[in-house]
């Protein structure tokens, strides 16, 4: 579970509603026509943009961004070198008997064990992970859409309050009141934007960067292999996709 996501979720509702309940009683800014021209209007126009295939996945991408394994890149760099060290003790054939808990990587393996030329396994693997960008470039299209549709849909809520009001000019004690309903519309389109669309969509953004990353980082260290390359050469090539302060000490690589 990634727990930053969660507790941004809550940390950013409990500002909003704390402040709210600091000048006034929560359901002041609780208006059902706003919610339902606001919600309605997103849902709506998600409904037009995409597929019904996407939307039905929307949820599952929403929940990605909370329920992620984590990615060790440092971890994945030191499979590979000890499937280097196998290869360069036994043979690249002998991979193919080492367990790979990570899908990639063992499709990976069982390529170079295949004995596949090295352009082969570039060409197939490159592919795989330009077909997982897209995957998930489509969760992450969604929810910036509805995070730009809701402030939108906001503000033609509260043009509709605005026209209502300006209607009924003639009782001065109603304009107050009805602005206020007015405002909520916008008020609810940028709570959708600002807290609950926008950053969970550049948090999936971040997660695709991380598995693309660690998926080069095994292509990488695959076609080292078959090449034939010292494991440690092949650690020192990897290591560079990682931050100076994770990279291997020289006396550690050793």
């Amino acid at each position: 579970m990634d727990i930053a996501t969660v507790v941004g979720l809550v940390l950013g509702s409990l500002a909003i509603i704390g402040s709210i309940l600091y000048g006034s009683p929560l359901m002041t800014f609780f208006d059902v026509p706003s919610v339902v021209v606001v919600v309605g209007g997103v849902i709506a126009t998600t409904l037009i943009k995409w597929p019904m295939e996407n939307v039905k996945m929307l949820a599952s991408f929403y929940l990605k961004s909370v329920f992620a394994t984590p990615i060790d890149a440092k971890a994945t760099i030191e499979e590979i070198q000890r499937l280097a060290e196998t290869a360069r003790r036994e043979s690249v054939f002998a991979l193919e008997k080492v367990p790979v808990e990570d899908s990639f990587l063992k499709k990976a393996v069982t390529l170079a064990a295949d004995n596949r030329p090295p352009e082969v396994i570039s060409s197939i693997l490159s592919l795989e992970i330009s077909a997982m960008e897209e995957r998930h470039a489509v969760g992450a299209d969604m929810l910036e859409g509805m995070g730009a549709d809701g402030p939108a849909f906001g503000m033609i809520g509260t043009l509709i309050g605005l026209v209502q009001m300006l209607q009924n000019m003639s009782d001065p004690s109603a304009i107050g009141p009805a602005m206020a309903v007015a405002l909520l519309t916008t008020f609810y389109g940028s709570v959708i934007a600002n807290v609950f669309t926008i950053p969970v969509a550049a948090k999936l953004k971040q997660r695709s960067k991380q598995e693309s990353t660690k998926m080069n980082i095994i292509v990488a260290g695959v076609l080292g292999i078959v090449a034939g390359e010292n494991p440690r050469v092949i650690r020192e090539k990897l290591d560079s996709f990682l931050p100076p302060t994770d990279r291997k000490a020289p006396e550690e690589k050793e």
